[in-house]
């Protein structure tokens, strides 16, 4: 955006500094116009990256929903499929010595003797699971808009909410979960390898090794309790983190708003700062330049004292 004053309107001017201010309103304006528009460019740019931002972070909610429901599906198998065993034969409690005759000779005795095989029958025999890191309380304001969410609050009272979330502090409260859930994973997979591992090899048909049928259904009701309680540990941790990953995308979409509106703003003030041009422009020519030179003023000092109205405080 270029202005250029032509000749013939310059030589009208008078020599002094009234002349020379009008020549230069329009080159003022040009460049408060320009400034204006450049600023609600680079706001509409980052609307549209917290858009982007918000559908990825939605796409990433989405997936452990997905894990979430899953694993509770999976809880709900194993609790059901517990229950027919239990109901339709007689379910005696595992037998740690028979089982460790049972394994003798197989590679699942070696992991018997093992810190994660010890842990694995203590699950299977009604133990507490492994023990985690205990997590850090997240921020208040992070609480008080995950309740809000699991309330089913409405969405006047959840933005009121999750404006006043600091975006560090909902990061951190999302590492926490994941760390977690990843501790977890850590402490329990060698106990269902090892759980694992002591199925096939009671499972094998070989001679001698074929177990009798109270210590497979024992362990096999064993199995399923400790299954059930592991899935349903995993869900709440998937739950946790899908619960902050939707605080994250409807935080991207008020920051997109907020940008949006900006761009909207800044764009008038452009429009503001253009009469400018045009009025200033104008009053050169005219014979009553003092009206439209003061026109096209009160033009630019709107547009930029609206602009700066949206810089600090929208």
């Amino acid at each position: 955006m270029k202005t250029k004053i032509p000749d013939e309107l310059k030589a009208g001017l008078p020599a002094n500094k009234w002349g020379k201010t009008l020549s230069v309103t329009p080159v003022v304006m040009t460049v408060i116009a320009t400034l204006l528009a450049g600023l609600a460019s680079s706001e509409m740019t980052r609307a549209q990256y917290d858009r982007s931002l918000a559908a990825q972070q939605q796409s990433k909610a989405g997936d452990q929903w997905n894990f979430f429901q899953a694993k509770k599906l999976r809880a709900a198998l194993q609790h059901n499929t517990l229950d027919m065993v239990a109901n339709t034969a007689d379910v005696p409690p595992l037998d740690p010595a028979a089982l460790s005759a049972r394994l003798a000779g197989t590679p699942a005795q070696d992991v018997l003797a093992t810190p994660a095989g010890q842990q694995a029958l203590a699950l299977l025999r009604g133990g507490e699971p492994p023990k985690l890191p205990p997590p850090r309380a997240p921020d208040p304001t992070v609480q008080a808009a995950l309740h809000a969410l699991d309330a089913a609050q409405s969405d006047e009272e959840v933005i009121a909410l999750v404006e006043k979330v600091p975006l560090p502090a909902l990061e951190a409260a999302l590492r926490d979960a994941q760390d977690l859930a990843l501790a977890n994973d850590v402490a329990t997979g060698p106990v269902s390898q090892a759980v694992d591992l002591f199925e096939k090899q009671l499972a094998r048909p070989d001679a001698g090794l074929a177990a009798s049928a109270p210590l497979r259904r024992s362990f096999t009701a064993a199995r399923l309790a400790y299954n059930a309680q592991r899935y349903d540990a995993e869900a709440r941790l998937n739950q946790a983190i899908a619960s902050l990953r939707e605080l994250q995308v409807r935080k991207s979409n008020l920051s997109a708003e907020r940008h949006h509106l900006r761009s909207q703003r800044f764009f008038f003030g452009m429009l503001a700062a253009q009469l400018g041009v045009i009025v200033s422009t104008l009053a050169m020519a005219a014979r009553q330049r003092n009206l439209l030179w003061g026109i096209a003023a009160a033009a630019g000092a709107i547009a930029v004292c609206f602009a700066l109205y949206v810089y600090l405080w929208v």
